[in-house]
C-alpha cells in the first residue's frame, strides 16, 4: 500500500505536467492579442517613417511622429494584462482544488476525523498573488515594464536603419520580419517571446501562492514542504541542486538537513521555474494519534516518510555522456564521469552555481 507521502508525490508530478499545459496555452492567447494589434501598429510606424525624410531626421521628431503608436503600444498591453485576469483566475481555482483533493484522497479517512483538511479560496489566492511580486515586479510593473521595452526596441530600430540608410520599407521589413517566416525574424519577435516569459511566470507564481497558502491552512497535518524539479536538459541549474529537498512548512522556509536556501520557492525562484512544492505530511505519532487505535494499513500509510524516488543529481548519472555534457558543458560532464567532482560539487554552499575555474580550485584539477 503506498504511504500518504508517496501518493502526494505521484500526483503532483501528473498534476505539474497538466499545468504547465495551461500555463503555455494562456501565454499563447496573450501573445495573439499582441499579433493581433502588430498589423495597425506597423502601419502607423510606417506613415510616421513616410513623414520623416532623411534630411530633418531628429530623435525628437521620430518620438513626436511615433506617439499615436507609443499610445496604441501601452493600450495593447493593458489589454493584455485585463485578459491575464480568467487565466490567473482559472490557475488559482485549479491549483486550490487539485490540493484539498490530492491531500484528501492520501490521508486516511480516520485521520482526516481528527484533522480536518482546510480549503482554501480561489478568489484569496488571485488577490494574494497580483498583491506579491515576482521577480522583482508586480504584474501590474511587468506589463507596463513590457510596453516600454517594446517601444524602445522600435525606436531603436528605426534610429539604426536611418543611420545604416536603410528605407522606410526597409525599416519595416525589419521591424515586422517576413511573412514567409511567419514574422518571426522580425526585431518584433522578441517582444513576443518576453511576452509569453511573462504570463507563464505570472500562473506559475499564482500556482505556488495557492500552495503556499494551503500548506499554511493546514500545518497542523503538514510537516514541510519538498521541492520537486523536472527531470530534463532544461531544468535551470538553480532547480536541479533543489530536487527533492525539504523545507519547513512556513513562511521561512527554512532548509532541513541542508544549507540551500529556498529563496523564491518552486514555480518563483526564476522565470518560467517548472518546479513545483509538495507537501510533507507527519506521521502518527507527530499528529499525537494513538497508534494502537489505528488499522496496520492505516499506520503504515502514515508513516511521514518522505519516498525514495531519485533526485536530479541520481538522474543526471544515468544519462549519456553527450546529454550530460548538453547540461553541465563538457568539462564538467568530463570532470563528473572521471569521479574528480560529484553533482552537487558543482555548486557552494548556499545553492550557487560555480564558475569553471571556482570547480577546478575546488577539485584540485
Amino acid at each position: 500500500m503506498a504511504t500518504a507521502n508517496e501518493i502526494l508525490q505521484d500526483r503532483a508530478v501528473d498534476h505539474a505536467i497538466n499545468m504547465l499545459r495551461y500555463e503555455r496555452g494562456v501565454a499563447l492567447q496573450m501573445v495573439a492579442i499582441l499579433n493581433k494589434a502588430e498589423p495597425r501598429l506597423v502601419a502607423m510606424i510606417a506613415e510616421a517613417l513616410l513623414r520623416l525624410d532623411r534630411e530633418s531626421f531628429t530623435v525628437e521628431r521620430l518620438e513626436q511622429l511615433l506617439a499615436s503608436a507609443r499610445a496604441l503600444n501601452t493600450e495593447t498591453y493593458a489589454s493584455i494584462e485585463q485578459s491575464m485576469q480568467p487565466g490567473m483566475r482559472g490557475e488559482a481555482e485549479a491549483e486550490a482544488m487539485y490540493q484539498a483533493t490530492s491531500l484528501r484522497a492520501a490521508v486516511p479517512q480516520v485521520v482526516q476525523v481528527r484533522f480536518p483538511i482546510a480549503a482554501i479560496a480561489p478568489e484569496q489566492v488571485y488577490a494574494a498573488a497580483l498583491s506579491r511580486p515576482f521577480q522583482g515586479r508586480l504584474l501590474s510593473g511587468w506589463m507596463a515594464n513590457l510596453a516600454d521595452s517594446r517601444a524602445a526596441t522600435i525606436r531603436n530600430a528605426i534610429r539604426s536603419g536611418y543611420v545604416d540608410g536603410l528605407t522606410a520599407t526597409d525599416i519595416v521589413r525589419k521591424l515586422r520580419g517576413t511573412r514567409a517566416n511567419n514574422y518571426a525574424d522580425g526585431v518584433l519577435q522578441r517582444p513576443r517571446q518576453e511576452l509569453q516569459t511573462v504570463v507563464q511566470t505570472a500562473l506559475s507564481h499564482t500556482a505556488q501562492t495557492a500552495r503556499s497558502a494551503f500548506v499554511a491552512a493546514n500545518g497542523d497535518l503538514v510537516k514541510a514542504e519538498r521541492w520537486v524539479s523536472t527531470l530534463d536538459n532544461r531544468t535551470s541549474a538553480p532547480c536541479r541542486i533543489r530536487d527533492g529537498l525539504r523545507y519547513t512548512a512556513d513562511d521561512k522556509h527554512r532548509p532541513i538537513g541542508h544549507s540551500i536556501p529556498w529563496l523564491g520557492g518552486p514555480g518563483r525562484l526564476h522565470f518560467c521555474c517548472r518546479s513545483v512544492s509538495v507537501p510533507v505530511v507527519k506521521s502518527m505519532r507527530e499528529l499525537g494519534l494513538d497508534i494502537e487505535d489505528m488499522t496496520p494499513a492505516t499506520r503504515a500509510s502514515m508513516d511521514g516518510q518522505v519516498p525514495a524516488e531519485q533526485t536530479y543529481g541520481e538522474w543526471f548519472a544515468r544519462q549519456s555522456a553527450a546529454r550530460q555534457d548538453e547540461i553541465v558543458g563538457p568539462d564538467r560532464g568530463r570532470l563528473f564521469r572521471q569521479g574528480k567532482v560529484k553533482f552537487d560539487t558543482f555548486y557552494d554552499n548556499k545553492g550557487q552555481w560555480l564558475s569553471l575555474p571556482e570547480l577546478l580550485s575546488r577539485a584540485g584539477a
